[in-house]
């Protein structure tokens, strides 16, 4: 009777201590460390809001914001439509004409990208891109510094993004499709629906769900994207491709500006944050 009483509380507490010292502990942490000046060797100093105001005025700290937001479209809105028009191909067309194992062949090779792991990736993309001998340019006939070049950097990352985010988004998406009645389809058939029309009048509407998971998901992680541009470009050439994240680690082990890093941390962490929140808010109101 005593288990009844306490009901599932009890079963919670694992969690809730791994949720304290995972995450509220280092945040509160990290932005205590914001409000300091501190090299990280020796004595922290109290400098209040002094870091944040600096943030206001810091233009790369604003240009890394300007590519994140390029980020964000490269990596949760391309990559949920295509995702979205793969999948309705693969389940309605591939699918039904070659046979699920087919469908579920070229599923797992759109995934494969978000199997191998980011520094391998980004290490074979800068040997393709490379503008001596990469593959891309011998195949396109080009000279182009791809990742070296400040108006093509970002536009490069981009799309290497793209490619590595799309398996996700499919994935997501043709599991949805599994629980969507066939009969839909089968009458908007009868009345000469064509493709596109039941993607857009049924598929669309009854995987709605999916779709904010996945533009939420892609989007916190492009907000927080780090290894790729890490490996790839490390936030150059110049600023062309600098992210707040990597900007934060910047600061934090190159310049051994720690509070100045953290600053960085705690805003792109409440941004986050906010973004979740009205993601959330605005899937409430769609149920």
């Amino acid at each position: 009777m005593r288990v009844r009483k306490q009901g599932y509380w009890p079963y919670l507490v694992p969690s809730l201590v791994l949720f304290l010292a995972v995450i509220v502990v280092p945040f509160l942490m990290n932005l205590g460390v914001s409000l300091t000046r501190w090299s990280g060797v020796g004595t922290p100093r109290w400098v209040g809001l002094e870091n944040y105001a600096r943030l206001l005025k810091d233009e790369r700290f604003w240009q890394s914001f300007q590519n994140n937001v390029a980020l964000i479209f490269a990596m949760a809105v391309v990559p949920t439509v295509l995702g979205l028009l793969l999948a309705a191909a693969l389940f309605d067309h591939v699918g039904k004409r070659f046979g699920p194992r087919t469908a579920s062949a070229l599923r797992a090779l759109y995934y494969l990208p978000q199997v191998l792991p980011v520094a391998v990736a980004g290490v074979v993309w800068g040997w393709m891109l490379h503008p001596s001998y990469g593959a891309v340019n011998q195949i396109l006939g080009l000279e182009l510094d791809w990742l070296g070049d400040p108006d093509l950097a970002l536009a490069t990352v981009m799309a290497v993004m793209v490619w590595f985010q799309l398996g996700y988004p499919l994935v997501i998406f043709m599991a949805g499709l599994q629980r969507v009645d066939p009969a839909y389809y089968e009458a908007a058939e009868l009345d000469g629906a064509s493709w596109w029309r039941k993607v857009w009048h049924i598929t669309i509407p009854q995987i709605r769900p999916e779709i904010f998971v996945v533009l939420l998901t892609c989007t916190i992680a492009a907000l927080k994207v780090f290894g790729p541009i890490f490996v790839l470009t490390r936030g150059g050439p110049g600023n062309a491709t600098l992210v707040p994240s990597y900007f934060s680690y910047l600061n934090f082990f190159q310049k051994s500006n720690v509070g100045y890093g953290s600053a960085i941390a705690t805003v792109l962490a409440l941004i986050i944050v906010v973004v979740t929140f009205l993601f959330l808010r605005v899937q409430e109101r769609e149920r």
